[in-house]
């Protein structure tokens, strides 16, 4: 009784998230290409049949520029808020869409997802827990601070994908104007590597086996530092970066977590 996850990709130039069990699976967000979203899943040995449907948590294009043509093309619906569906500039693309309510679980054949409000420079954002079983995966990804709700369902998790986007040092010295280091920055931002961290090591639980670091900053985070920095208190949980640039490995969640 496990879950099966894997990053597609994440990161500013797109992010899209697999959560699946033995029969089928979701996508959260469909930020990279339809074509690209097929090729990285065939090369990790996931079918994309088992896709029963799309969550989207906000209407940035690097969580939905694959959306319609993957949503059509696989006949799949559309999870999103109608505030998001209208800034998204969804309305006309006979999308089948279905709306979602705050902490009102979702089924979709044996995954259960969850979706929770955020701080996000959004119009209606939210990040997701899937559960299935004893087992629960959390996606927080686009956060600008660790609200309750962050911490809450945090709690929860035996893996999450975790937004480690930028490091403080790095921000400041690099070559973003002030107002948008200024918004990276703000409560509906982005987290820091710190912030993360902080989140990490003062409220995990004792099972939670692996955290994917993601939506990494191209200029303003360095892998291998962020992935030092969480390892130095990560006990027994596993450290990944979720790259942008292609997929991580397929992990399954359960009692005693492998990679296959």
């Amino acid at each position: 009784m496990s879950l099966f996850i894997a990053s597609l990709n994440s990161g500013s130039n797109g992010n899209c998230y697999y959560i699946g069990n033995d029969t089928e699976a979701i996508l959260v967000d469909a930020g990279i290409s339809c074509r690209e979203t097929e090729l990285r899943m065939a090369r990790l040995g996931l079918s994309i049949q088992q896709v029963k449907a799309v969550f989207i948590s906000h209407e940035h294009w690097d969580h939905i520029r694959g959306l319609p043509v993957l949503a059509k093309k696989y006949h799949l619906p559309v999870y999103i808020t109608p505030q998001t569906m209208q800034q998204a500039g969804l309305y006309g693309k006979r999308l089948t869409t279905l709306p979602f309510q705050a902490h009102q679980p979702i089924q979709i054949g044996g995954l259960q997802i969850t979706a929770f409000p955020k701080l996000h420079d959004a119009a209606d954002p939210h990040s997701f827990i899937v559960s299935y079983n004893d087992v629960t995966v959390g996606i927080l990804t686009d956060i600008g601070t660790c609200c309750d709700n962050v911490v809450e369902y945090f709690k929860k998790c035996q893996a999450v994908f975790l937004e480690s986007n930028f490091d403080e040092v790095m921000l400041d010295k690099g070559g973003y104007p002030a107002y948008l280091k200024k918004r990276i920055r703000s409560m509906y931002g982005h987290l820091s590597n710190d912030q993360a961290l902080e989140l990490f090591r003062t409220c995990k639980s004792s099972d939670l086996t692996h955290v994917l670091l993601s939506h990494l900053s191209k200029n303003n985070n360095n892998p291998l530092l962020a992935k030092a920095l969480f390892e130095a208190h990560a006990g027994d949980t596993e450290v990944i970066i979720a790259s942008r640039d292609e997929p991580t490995a397929v992990f399954k969640i359960s009692g005693s977590s492998v990679l296959i």
